[in-house]
């Protein structure tokens, strides 16, 4: 990563957010239809951010495929793993076409796949077999749990133990879904409020393998609350492709309502003094994941 543009001025604000590449604090993009030249400037503005790329739903049905290669290239010289939506993967499993699907995935170019049962019924042992069928064809296995259907959610215990059972069958990761609302569904409320009972029983359930979840929190109040309450290196998901500095700003305390509590908090613990002049002993900042240098 070359110089950031604040780089002079701004001195140990991202201390605990790990760079790329990186394990943990994981963003995955979703895109509706984003070209190669957009792909292509988004990318040198924060490909930096971007360590999944998903094109969600069935959109990657539509674009030609020589265009998708081209982008898929792209993302793949950044190291972003790439991967079509679960909704595409279960149309095929109901046209029967889940080996020709891992195979046509592979040769596209993408490097993962996303394995949903958010619309089909999939029994355990197609789900597990469906896990494996990603890993013979050199594709990382996502998986995803929860229903699209608001009047189907399971609850936290069940998306929990699945995950588990995910994990333990080969998935690289789990996504909780949240789909691109975020409204009454996974661990939202019909108002897109975070139900954090849910929240904690997963996490409880999973324990250290929390780390492998990634939350789809599409709107800023989830992503507030789950960085608040998981940290800055929480993996979140459905991140519109125009809000990943967005997030990333949220993520380090460069927004409100990240910021706020941060700074009332080094006022509190003596850390920053408002009357303090930069010269005559400005205090010393806070040493924290958001930690900034006090003017």
């Amino acid at each position: 990563m070359g110089e950031r543009a604040w780089d002079s001025v701004i001195d140990g604000l991202l201390h605990g957010r790990e760079a790329a590449p990186r394990k943990h604090g994981l963003t995955m993009v979703i895109d509706k239809g984003t070209g190669v030249a957009a792909t292509a400037d988004l990318l040198e503005t924060c490909g930096d951010y971007i360590d999944h790329w998903k094109c969600t739903f069935g959109t990657s049905a539509f674009v030609q495929a020589n265009v998708l290669r081209r982008q898929l290239l792209q993302l793949a010289m950044l190291g972003i793993l790439t991967y079509p939506g679960g909704t595409l993967l279960e149309v095929a499993l109901l046209e029967s076409n889940c080996r020709t699907f891992m195979k046509r995935a592979h040769d596209l170019g993408f490097s993962a796949v996303e394995i949903s049962d958010g619309t089909i019924n999939l029994p355990q042992f197609r789900r597990r077999n469906v896990i494996h069928c990603a890993r013979e064809h050199g594709l990382t296995p996502i998986t995803e749990v929860g229903k699209k259907d608001p009047k189907q959610q399971p609850t936290a215990r069940e998306m929990a133990e699945q995950a588990l059972q995910d994990l333990e069958w080969g998935a690289a990761f789990v996504t909780i879904e949240g789909r691109e609302s975020g409204t009454g569904i996974g661990i939202y409320d019909d108002k897109g409020v975070v139900r954090a009972e849910a929240v904690s029983e997963i996490c409880e359930q999973l324990g250290a393998q929390a780390e492998c979840l990634l939350w789809e929190a599409p709107l800023k109040n989830q992503q507030t609350y789950l960085i608040q309450h998981l940290g800055p290196n929480v993996n979140l998901g459905n991140i519109p492709v125009g809000e990943v500095l967005a997030l990333e700003a949220l993520r380090v305390g460069l927004r409100f309502e990240t910021l706020s509590k941060i700074a009332a908090e080094m006022e509190k613990a003596g850390k920053w003094n408002p009357d303090a002049v930069e010269g005559n002993g400005a205090m010393e900042s806070l040493s924290n994941p958001y930690s900034v240098k006090a003017t």
